[in-house]
């Protein structure tokens, strides 16, 4: 008899929760070095003396490496124990940090932020490993739901303290601030259980390789459209080809690589061989259109990340600081909502959550794209944010729960690398897209004003530069055009040009993440109709049955 009920009280136990601290300051940390670059951007755009969009390359590299050799750091983990490999790779990260604190130059500073990426790409599998090994049943329900909820809390602190810190002090600072918090987590890390070491789980190199590649021309293909050209090749382009621009070849190529990826590793598992990713994790519409529903969010994340501190810091000049309480309610939005939103699962299903979430996130993003004026913090400004905030937070913390609980527990590593793959790749480029559609907007708008305005002569097209335009204050587009000989008139109606330019191209960035949410409805009908209360077990195998 008390053998039977012996597995009831083991599952109902109460496992402490000071691991679970341990888990979320791993992941507070990637979350806070990603939510620290943008905040950044004034800071570093004066040391370097760099335009914006290096700064957004920086968000790039780090997802590059993420995204890129996540699957590797899933397996490695596996191979020599989850604990050690966590350790290993927040010591790196550690190491990251240090180089973009004593950065000279704009080269050494994406070179951090690349290492801290190949960091990531070993912690992030090993928080679902560490999860699935301390916690079961409801309480492993809980963490999931916390990890989740640690990304907006990270993000928050991340625009308190380093738009503070990067205001009254430096960037530097800021980011000297994640020196420390990853030596106390090394400290801390020693508190988790010790995992067992698998030396039988075999890697995949060529697997690897493919990944790998694909992650990498998709990325760089993104990253570079706007200097390359979207469709004719740039004088700024390596190479062309017949005259095309090879960014969108790369992101051809990038797609057709992870499809030969994917086949390669379905033969690799027919052969009784350990695939890179487990493909039992995307088996099912259900986990595909997880994938695809929680790409479209993350991408919509990053472009705002991305376009609203370049507003404020850039357009409107204002401070880090000034960024971080423009930002706020967004934040706090997301925040909130991450954690508040596992009290509508026993009501809702995924499905109902997930669609009513985008259309949250399509309403704020057009309202945003109405009511956008010179000052970031009138009421109608918040309220899209807000809006936006609401619809994010739910379906970050939703999705992953619903990756987490479609897979079994052998698979938790997989589950966390696609997770990873998926929301570092989207950050990525979501970050690059959005950034090349901005400036390519404001080209775009002030070419045709130039031509079309008969205050300007003809030749002030050639101090602009045309071929390299940015986005610029007023006050850096003054100090350019001072030394030109212009007057105060043609002076008068550029800045005019400038601030019309920049505002109908943030305009239309945001009508264009509205169309992206509402497009990502279609992948929502994939979501599964169930409500967590009835996992695990048969109520997932039913699921992807009847998908």
């Amino acid at each position: 008899m008390s053998q039977a009920k012996s597995p009831i009280i083991d599952q109902d136990a109460r496992a402490s929760w000071l691991p679970m601290i341990v888990i979320a300051m791993g992941q507070m940390l990637m979350s806070f070095n990603v939510a620290a670059i943008p905040v950044s951007m004034g800071g570093m755009v004066e040391s370097f003396q760099t335009p914006p969009t290096t700064v957004g390359t920086a968000v790039v590299l780090y997802s590059l490496g993420v995204s890129g050799f996540i699957m590797l750091g899933a397996k490695l983990s596996q191979r020599f124990g989850s604990k050690i490999f966590f350790q290993m790779a927040v010591a790196l990260f550690l190491v990251a940090m240090i180089t973009i604190v004593a950065s000279p130059t704009a080269e050494v500073m994406l070179a951090g932020q690349a290492i801290a990426g190949l960091a990531g790409a070993a912690l992030v599998p090993t928080l679902v490993v560490l999860i699935a090994d301390h916690y079961r049943g409801k309480q492993q329900a809980e963490a999931v739901g916390w990890l989740g909820s640690a990304r907006a809390i990270a993000g928050v602190l991340a625009f308190v303290i380093v738009g503070s810190v990067a205001t009254w002090l430096s960037w530097r600072y800021a980011f000297g601030l994640l020196i420390v918090h990853a030596a106390m987590l090394l400290l801390l890390s020693f508190k988790l259980k010790r995992s067992q070491p698998n030396p039988k789980v075999g890697i995949d190199l060529f697997g690897v390789l493919l990944s790998a590649c694909g992650v990498i021309l998709i990325t760089f293909g993104f990253n570079n459209l706007r200097n390359w050209g979207v469709t004719i090749a740039s004088p700024a382009a390596p190479f062309d080809i017949a005259g095309v621009s090879p960014a969108p070849a790369m992101i051809v190529v990038g797609v057709v690589v992870l499809a030969a990826f994917f086949a390669w590793s379905q033969g690799r598992a027919k052969r009784g061989k350990t695939p890179l990713l487990a493909l039992d994790v995307v088996d099912s519409p259900l986990e595909w259109g997880t994938v695809v529903a929680l790409f479209c969010i993350v991408s919509i994340e990053g472009a705002i990340n991305f376009s609203v501190p370049l507003y404020i810091q850039i357009v409107q000049g204002n401070t880090s600081l000034a960024t971080s309480m423009a930002m706020m309610p967004f934040m706090l939005t997301v925040f909130f909502t991450a954690i508040l939103i596992v009290r509508l699962y026993k009501r809702f299903t995924p499905r109902q959550i997930a669609t009513g979430a985008f259309l949250l996130v399509a309403a704020g993003t057009a309202w945003l794209a109405f009511v956008i004026r010179n000052d970031w913090s009138v009421p109608p400004v918040i309220a899209g944010l807000v809006m936006v905030g609401l619809g994010q937070g739910a379906l970050v913390t939703l999705l992953f729960n619903v990756l987490v609980t479609a897979s079994p527990k052998e698979l938790a590593s997989d589950v966390g690398s696609l997770r990873g793959v998926t929301q570092n790749l989207a950050a990525a480029v979501g970050t690059a897209l959005v950034g090349a559609m901005l400036v390519g907007l404001l080209t775009s708008v002030i070419v045709a004003n130039l031509g079309d305005n008969p205050v300007l002569k003809a030749e002030l097209a050639d101090h602009v530069n045309l071929s390299n335009l940015n986005f610029m204050s007023d006050a850096q587009l003054e100090e350019r055009l001072g030394g030109v000989g212009v007057s105060q008139l043609q002076v008068t109606e550029a800045l005019q040009i400038n601030r019309d330019a920049r505002m109908r191209a943030l305009k239309t960035g945001f009508f264009v993440l509205s169309g992206v949410a509402l497009l990502a409805l279609v992948p929502c009908r994939w979501l599964p109709a169930y409500r967590p209360h009835e996992i695990p077990g048969e109520a997932t195998s039913r699921v992807k049955r009847s998908n």
